[in-house]
């Protein structure tokens, strides 16, 4: 029988490290996560790293790794010893030239329940992912897990309701952000509250359309290693909210913390009942979505 109810966790941590350091940081966070009790555990975008997308730089391409090697090897034993599902965010060298940000979505037996790599692909000052990261070619994937049903999606997905309604209409019952998301300094006044409300806003309004839970699991900290420039100050502030919008448990701006939250089914059914959107939907006008514009 499913679970009708189980724990899910969001991990926001500090990552200006080097790789080896941020694992056994992560492998830590995960278990402690585990220990208070969470079934489902996310940890931050591209977590083995500092956020290297704030210049081009070939050097960066070294930070990547194939499949099923370094980050799986050890998250899988680590699920495995624990019973957890983990969402494993990573820089994924698939060959010479083509390099996505992805994610693995590791079961409680330590095999993998799916992968999942970014469909939508930033190119801001400073978040020049174009440059580094193919678009993601496998689809919006929802992940029956033996804890429940899991979709994830990467940050710059969060801004697209197209993203979440796939990935929703697949049978999600969560739908996870890992995220490395922040302020430029020089900006943070005049602009930094209205865009980290936008940043929730629109995730919530996801999972009010969707009757989903939603998590989110950024980054903190300032990080600022290209010379003659601000960095980026990560804003943390991750957070998890009910099939309603209403948050259920919110991270600071600045500390590294675990956030837990029960998802309870029963309520997410009661709540698509009462607001039936699905059923609702007029998907015999929708054939224009497709396009660019009209």
């Amino acid at each position: 029988m499913p679970n009708k109810k189980y724990k899910v966790a969001v991990v926001q941590v500090s990552l200006n490290d080097i790789p080896e350091n941020n694992l056994k940081k992560c492998l830590k966070w995960v278990g402690d996560a585990a220990a208070q009790g969470a079934e489902v555990i996310c940890i931050p975008e591209l977590y083995s790293a500092h956020y290297f997308c704030q210049d081009e730089s070939t050097d960066a391409f070294a930070l990547a790794e194939p499949l099923y090697s370094t980050s799986f090897t050890a998250f899988s034993a680590l699920a495995k010893e624990l019973g957890v599902v983990i969402i494993v965010p990573f820089f994924e060298k698939r060959m010479a030239g083509i390099y996505h940000n992805s994610a693995y979505i590791i079961n409680t037996d330590g095999t993998e329940a799916g992968l999942y790599r970014k469909m939508h692909i930033p190119d801001d000052p400073h978040f020049y992912e174009k440059f580094y990261f193919t678009p993601g070619d496998i689809g919006f994937k929802t992940f029956p897990t033996n804890k429940g049903k899991i979709g994830t999606l990467i940050c710059w997905d969060q801004w697209y309701p197209e993203a979440a309604r796939l990935t929703a209409l697949q049978g999600a019952e969560v739908l996870f952000y890992p995220t490395a998301i922040g302020w430029h300094p020089k900006e943070k006044e005049e602009f930094g509250e209205k865009q980290q409300n936008a940043w929730m806003t629109v995730m919530k309004g996801h999972a009010v359309a969707n009757g989903v839970y939603v998590a989110a699991a950024n980054r903190i900290g300032l990080e600022q290693y290209v010379p003659g420039t601000d960095g980026i100050q990560f804003w943390g502030s991750s957070f998890i909210c009910g099939p309603q919008g209403e948050i259920l448990a919110q991270a600071s701006e600045d500390k590294e913390e675990i956030l837990i939250a029960e998802v309870d089914l029963d309520l997410q059914e009661n709540v698509r009942q009462n607001w039936p959107f699905f059923r609702d939907r007029r998907i015999d006008s929708y054939e224009d979505i497709t396009k660019r514009a009209r």
